[in-house]
């Protein structure tokens, strides 16, 4: 399974699920080895099957957080936020000083429409892990779609402040970013006329 692992590190996610079926006839009853299934498929964007077999990693392990983190992933890129909200809360009871978690509950909580409670989860990833942008550039997405533009882009500063490097290599983020970051450095009359959503 260790080898697997690599090619999986490797974003080699065909080599990888090929090693774990031969894993999965001499252990099937490991959790962690369904839970690096699951993440294959993930990084595939096969998300149904991911989520099949996270659902059987967690069933085998009920108290692994990273399971429970990893389904609370999966259902959000799904848009499936109850559900999102269910594993991340897990998670969060099982590894409470892990800010990223915090800051996928924030998600999952804005696209439940609860904004005040993902404030509060936001802010309690910032006092665990203050240097993370992705918490900021979230933050300022929540802000920025609730109304509260100056809030936004005094978030989004600080998600600039964190990722000088350039570090996201992810395409949709850095397509948010490109969307998002000449709206908050537009003057407050012209932000307040913007009607760009982003989600």
């Amino acid at each position: 399974m260790a080898a697997s692992s690599i090619m999986q590190d490797h974003n080699d996610f065909d080599v990888a699920l090929t090693k774990y079926r031969v894993a999965a006839s001499v252990t099937p009853e490991s959790h962690a080895m369904w839970n690096n299934i699951g993440m294959c498929f993930f990084g595939k964007k096969k998300y149904v099957a991911a989520i099949s077999c996270l659902k059987r990693a967690h069933y085998l392990a009920p108290f692994e957080w990273r399971t429970c983190y990893n389904l609370g992933l999966a259902h959000l890129t799904m848009h499936q936020y109850a559900s999102a909200f269910h594993f991340i809360s897990a998670a969060i009871n099982l590894k409470p000083k892990f800010a990223p978690l915090f800051m996928l509950l924030g998600v999952a909580l804005t696209h439940l429409e609860d904004p005040n409670n993902a404030k509060q989860a936001y802010e309690q990833a910032i006092s665990i892990d203050s240097d993370n942008p992705m918490t900021y550039l979230n933050y300022a997405i929540m802000l920025f779609n609730n109304g509260e533009k100056s809030q936004a882009a005094a978030q989004y500063s600080k998600f600039e402040l964190h990722n000088k490097a350039n570090t996201l290599n992810d395409p949709d983020v850095n397509a948010l970013v490109t969307k998002l970051g000449p709206i908050l450095h537009m003057d407050r009359r012209n932000v307040y006329c913007c009607t760009v959503k982003l989600s």
